[in-house]
């Protein structure tokens, strides 16, 4: 209960909902299952579950793959957006600035729309308006056709004058907005990590949070580098805040041996568990399993970490964590029966 010991009440009881509401999620049986329906009777299927509801209302104006998109978005910013008004005190600051890589996510997906010439619907269903830019202010961004006028409205946001002020128009120049993503995350950990350490009852515990999050995401950069034969500086990917130096990182980025470079990755990262997979990943060659795997542990390294802390920010974390994932895997399910894949390559891209 560290750091969460004055006017306990609210704490114990927002920590405890969570915690039900994680046992309402679908078990990897379920998944197993699906892997064997049709896309009727997925649908069929989820809408008995929590997304009945979307399911339901949505089902006269969206069929097929359409309808299990869009429902699953609006339940994934319903559920969101209701955890955020239910959380009491610094447990809300904090899960409102975790949140607040949606509105990366949102503004990234309508500029790669908007560049590969998506229809705005298309767009608008994968939209998770659960961050500070709400549906309305998403639908203005989506209003616009081009990518200059999307972020010229973005000059109110926080991230403008730090961020895209500075990178969009490199990102013109190349293209891609690869470096644009990059340095976007870069800041929201920045921010979260100083929210963090500003002295803030909980703040200690969050941090740990977002350490670890940290670590898993720059040793899956490390691997995805490494499957690219990325030859340009590394730096421009590393994330500050976690284990990892940005030394340590370029220097591990340039050895070529597989058992080298885990052995040398080994002796830099401090999380056990993922010093335990290191070793089981020395023959991995597919990178989409060398990262499903690294998901696996973050997520159940969060879940100890969540019982170790139970009134803490943990339990909140850990159910809008685990709560992504099954949106991500119904999504994948979905996708994967949509473009007929066979059941085992669908079930390569679950996180179960």
């Amino acid at each position: 209960m560290a750091g969460m010991r004055f006017g306990a009440s609210p704490y114990i009881y927002i920590c405890t909902r969570m915690r039900v509401r994680k046992t309402t999620l679908l078990p990897k049986e379920e998944y197993m299952r699906m892997l064997n329906m049709n896309l009727p009777e997925i649908t069929r299927l989820i809408g008995e579950t929590d997304y009945k509801q979307e399911i339901d209302e949505l089902g006269t104006t969206f069929k097929g793959i359409d309808l299990i998109e869009v429902a699953l978005s609006w339940n994934l910013a319903k559920e969101y957006q209701k955890i955020q008004e239910i959380t009491p005190g610094t447990l809300k600051q904090f899960t409102r600035a975790y949140l607040h890589r949606w509105d990366i996510q949102n503004v990234l997906t309508i500029l790669k729309g908007r560049l590969q010439g998506a229809k705005t619907g298309k767009i608008k269903e994968i939209l998770i308006p659960a961050g500070s830019l709400d549906r309305i202010a998403l639908d203005r961004l989506l209003a616009e056709e081009s990518p200059d006028k999307i972020v010229e409205m973005l000059k109110g946001y926080r991230m403008y004058p730090q961020v895209f002020a500075r990178e969009y128009p490199l990102s013109k120049e190349s293209g891609s907005y690869s470096q644009l993503e990059n340095e976007l995350y870069k800041q929201f950990y920045s921010e979260i990590i100083a929210e963090a350490e500003s002295g803030i009852k909980g703040g200690k515990l969050f941090l740990d949070f977002i350490r670890l999050e940290i670590d898993i995401k720059n040793v899956k950069t490390l691997f995805r580098l490494r499957a690219d034969t990325f030859e340009e500086d590394a730096r421009s990917m590393y994330i500050f805040g976690g284990t990892l130096s940005a030394a340590d990182f370029v220097t591990l980025n340039t050895i070529k041996d597989q058992n080298e470079f885990i052995d040398a990755l080994k002796g830099k990262i401090r999380q056990k568990s993922i010093i335990a997979l290191l070793d089981e990943l020395r023959n991995e060659k597919a990178i989409r399993d060398v990262e499903s795997r690294l998901t696996r542990v973050q997520l159940d390294q969060m879940e100890r970490m969540s019982k170790r802390n139970p009134i803490s920010i943990h339990p909140i974390l850990v159910y809008l964590e685990k709560k992504k994932y099954e949106v991500f895997n119904l999504r994948a399910l979905a996708r994967g029966k949509e473009s007929k894949l066979p059941s085992e390559k669908i079930a390569e891209y679950l996180v179960v």
